[in-house]
């Protein structure tokens, strides 16, 4: 191809490049330098010589990185432009329009003849790249749409994988045409007899075509659906023939369509039936578990849900072993799990849907009930190896990573499960069978609780035979009353320290929920045991560290239920507890102490002040010591605990606790201040997700990387301001002016719905200990009131919009009245309300215009619970509109507001009923 940039800007560039792969630092350094001043003085020449490279280079490596830094620096921020607010400006921004059509035709020239697989993807992304960022500026690229469509139709692979390739990056090309033309090719692409490639390109454009369209695109699509699902079939017919590929290839077609099931799931109500036609033998393979076949299937077979393969259809058979590779196990196991997660994530998104499917949801149970039974019982170290592991730790074999416990938590992500299957499981030979059905047992209680209610009698008489099990792997977390006590109490003398330490945790999953009165009869053996756990009798050298872990939080939450009756325990606790802050500073007991210090608030919270106060100087001396001693930089707990206990402290005694205030608000002021640890990630740069404490966002077209740790402790410091401020009072007034400060930017602070919820509370309770103690001042009631009615004009969530009109009224309440408050701010509020008003009214329009248009009808528990929220929002701004004037003209638009959208149909179609 004729060269478009001189020969020698070519040379140079050559060596750049070569020099950058290099791993000598000095070098690659040099020539990252020499990027950038090229880049400054010559940017449209470089650019181009950089296409053209990707052209011309003789190694597949270099084409292929040419092309990746292509992206790179097309769309990096410019020297001295803000990110943000709004678009960013780019070098593609500064490009003339003959420069970018020169680049655009060397990426077209490049996405029709490169031979090499791996470079071809890299250009059909940056293609892709170059394409939306031109799309969001105006630029429409027509001849890549052209080119795109020829190379559907083109002989080769290569070019129809790629071309779906572009149509799955740049859905925007293809939503201006007519929907039956792009249809017809994507139905043929689908339907490629030569490549599985190409049909899994083109179930990407797919996909990516359907969650772009419009809803009259998307009704007009819905033929496509088919065909999507019928490349699914195919793939599960050659699971039985030896080969890596079969298991692999399906469930990556799986994975490209389970984000539809939470996007679109009404486009799956016409093909659940056919779905059910080859699923079920994904994600129920015979499970080999013991010797005999009631061991090996403790469920007795059914005929019609459990019919299989169905009278009548060819349905997938099971898969078989992959003999010529090493990874056969690996593969099968995500096969299972990609089909199982592609049912729960219909099953999430639509739950009525899915329930009149006969035998989807008994699939879906009965295949997480089986799996949660396959534990390898002669893999690492075996059974004493297992005894042995702490069940608390990251490494333990019961963690989420393994397998019965990913089919623990899916099992826990339905909303309704049946329990048909336990009792089989409670009474089989294997112990892996009876421990999976307590395992479904629990997390069907935490995930149903309100269901399994009117079952709760059958379940205690299930559950609490198995405490006399001879096996020791058995986990019990049912709260019940006397069945349980009786055998619970008991379990934390068991011989087996792993059953005293799980009958610790069970009782905190009772206390959580107890009335007082219920678990008082109890107390004093309770406080026995766990105190004998934490100073047994014997050798210490026996003591398991994270028994007396649970014994110390078991403890704590006994303290907190019981409350004043605990006193009587005190004086033995007590002592403990310093001392294991005192001493235990080794970095192996790093959690011991921080249950420790957890404990002591609690525990000095449930006695009261009277009872606590002889301690309370020693406890405040020891977590002083703490706070100023060296950061343990493997210790990513401590901090959260101290501020945490420092909180109890405080809520332990009440006005006494003011002088502590110059020992604890320095830190917690500069961790409520801390901004939100942000980082705009390139596409192709190490993925963010992949760091501990970090999670991605997309906000404006762009990949922002948020350290979630440091949030989380921001969200802490507020939460904890609110205690300080609620529990002092006029006494917190040294610190209001500082707080405030913090506190009224971060309404704004959208990255954490905690900080925001948390300065919505703490606001009122600032202007009431400024009143109390005569310091609030009028600069501090205006900026407050011009920042929440703000935030109220502008905001777009109904849960936090309700925080904010009820943080507006306690704030009026406190300055004193609508009479108090300057005739600016009243006005302003009306007039952020009207736009709220007609907000929320659009968007309960929409939806009823969208159910009564639904071919599948919507889910009626979504669309209510939205409302809901809207209705809590609603009340407080009446409740706010009424501060104002008892008869204010916008009381009738809220009650009309009310009145439309779901409600209003739902309440119809109910009498209907």
């Amino acid at each position: 191809m004729e060269s478009v940039v001189p020969a020698e800007i070519t040379a140079e560039l050559t060596q750049i490049l070569s020099n950058l792969v290099l791993g000598d630092n000095e070098i690659r350094s040099n020539a990252e330098k020499a990027v950038n001043d090229r880049l400054a003085q010559t940017p449209e020449l470089y650019l181009l010589a950089l296409t053209q490279f990707a052209i011309a280079a003789e190694t597949d490596v270099m084409r292929s990185f040419s092309l990746v830094l292509l992206r790179r620096l097309l769309f990096r921020a410019t020297p001295n432009t803000a990110p943000r607010p709004g678009p960013r400006t780019t070098l593609y921004d500064h490009l003339s329009s003959q420069s970018l059509t020169t680049l655009e035709r060397l990426l077209l020239h490049s996405l029709a003849h490169e031979p090499a697989p791996k470079v071809r993807r890299n250009t059909v992304d940056t293609t892709c790249d170059i394409a939306n960022q031109g799309m969001t500026r105006g630029r429409p690229w027509h001849a890549l749409q052209s080119q795109a469509f020829s190379m559907a139709h083109g002989a080769s692979p290569q070019d129809r994988a790629s071309a779906f390739g572009v149509f799955a990056g740049a859905p925007n090309l293809v939503l201006d045409l007519q929907p039956e033309a792009v249809l017809g090719v994507f139905e043929k692409g689908l339907q490629d007899a030569e490549s599985i490639d190409v049909r899994h390109a083109a179930l990407r454009a797919s996909v990516a075509y359907l969650e772009a369209a419009d809803s009259q695109q998307l009704a007009a699509a819905q033929p496509l659906l088919g065909p999507m699902l019928a490349t699914l079939p195919a793939l599960a017919q050659t699971l039985s023939t030896p080969g890596k590929g079969n298991h692999h290839h399906l469930s990556l077609f799986l994975a490209v369509l389970t984000p539809l099931c939470s996007t679109h799931p009404q486009l799956f109500a016409p093909h659940l039936p056919a779905l059910l036609q080859f699923l079920p033998a994904l994600i129920l393979p015979a499970a080999d578990c013991g010797p005999t076949p009631t061991v090996g299937r403790p469920f007795p077979h059914q005929r019609g849900a459990f019919e299989f393969p169905p009278s009548g259809a060819e349905a997938a058979p099971p898969p078989e072993a992959d003999d010529d590779t090493d990874d056969a196990d690996d593969l099968r196991q995500t096969l299972r799990l990609s089909a199982l997660e592609f049912m729960i994530s219909l099953s999430e998104a639509r739950p009525a849907m899915v329930r009149k499917q006969p035998g989807w949801t008994e699939v879906i149970v009965r295949a997480c009930l089986e799996a949660m039974g396959e534990f390898d019982e002669d893999a690492d170290g075996g059974l004493e190896a297992w005894l042995a592991d702490d069940p608390s730790s990251n490494s333990s074999s019961t963690d989420t990573d393994s397998s019965p416990a990913l089919y623990e938590q899916s099992l826990d992500r339905l909303a309704f499960v049946d329990t048909q299957y336990i009792p089989s499981m409670l009474a089989s030979y294997d112990w892996r069978v009876r421990h999976a059905g307590l395992m479904a047992i629990a997390a069907i209680g935490e995930g149903t609780g309100k269901v399994m209610q009117n079952e709760l009698g059958k379940i205690v008489d299930m559950v609490t035979p198995m405490f006399r099990d001879t096996h020791p792997r058995e986990i019990i977390q049912e709260n019940y009353h006397q069945q349980l006590f009786a055998v619970l109490i008991p379990a934390l003398e068991d011989v087996e320290p792993r059953v005293h330490s799980h009958a610790a945790a069970a009782l905190i999953n009772f206390c959580e929920g107890v009335e007082r009165d219920t678990l008082l009869p109890y107390l004093d053996p309770i406080v026995e045991r766990l105190l004998k756990l934490l100073n047994p009798d014997g050798d210490p050298a026996t003591v398991r560290r994270y028994v007396q872990e649970q014994a110390i939080t078991t403890l704590a939450m006994v303290a907190d239920a019981s409350e004043v009756p605990f006193a009587k325990h005190y004086p033995r606790i007590m002592p403990l507890l310093l001392n294991v802050l005192r001493n235990a500073d080794a970095p192996e007991y790093k959690n011991l102490r921080a249950k420790a210090m957890e404990c002591a608030g609690l525990v000095a919270i449930a006695v009261g002040r009277d009872v606590f106060r002889p301690d309370s100087t020693t406890l405040v001396e020891l977590l002083i010591h703490i706070q100023k001693s060296p950061i343990d930089p493997n210790d990513t707990q401590l901090g959260h605990y101290l501020i945490a206990t420092w909180a109890k402290v405080c809520q332990a005694m009440g006005p006494e606790f003011e002088p502590y205030l110059p020992v604890v608000m320095p830190s917690l002021l500069q961790t409520a201040s801390a901004k939100a640890d942000v980082s705009v990630y390139d596409e192709d740069e190490e993925k963010v997700e992949d760091r501990e404490g970090w999670e991605t966002v997309t906000m404006d077209g762009q990949t922002l990387g948020i350290r979630t740790s440091a949030i989380e402790e921001k969200c802490q410091a507020f939460e904890t301001l609110v205690i300080y401020c609620s529990t002092l009072g006029a006494r917190f007034a040294p610190y209001l002016a500082q707080t405030l400060e913090v506190t009224l930017p971060a309404l704004r602070f959208y990255f954490h719905d905690g900080v925001r919820e948390a300065c919505a509370a703490l606001i009122p309770m600032l202007l009431a200990s400024g009143k109390a103690s005569s310091t609030l001042t009028n600069q501090m009631v205006s900026a407050t009131f011009h920042q929440v009615i703000n935030c109220i004009n502008t905001e777009h969530d109904s849960s936090f919009l309700a925080s904010l009109y009820k943080c507006f009224n306690d704030a009026m309440r406190v300055i004193g009245g609508v009479a108090a408050l300057p005739k600016e701010y009243n006005d302003g509020v009306v007039e952020a309300t009207k736009h709220q008003l007609q907000s929320i009214a659009d968007r309960r329009r929409g939806r009823a215009a969208r159910a009564a248009s639904s071919t599948d009808g919507p889910d009626k528990e979504e669309l209510a619970l939205l409302e809901e929220i809207e209705d809590f929002a609603l009340e407080d701004m009446g409740r706010m509109l009424t501060g104002l004037d008892n008869s204010h003209p916008l009381l009738v638009a809220v009650s009309s507001v009310k009145d439309l959208g779901f409600n209003t149909w739902h309440s119809d179609e109910e009498e209907e009923t």
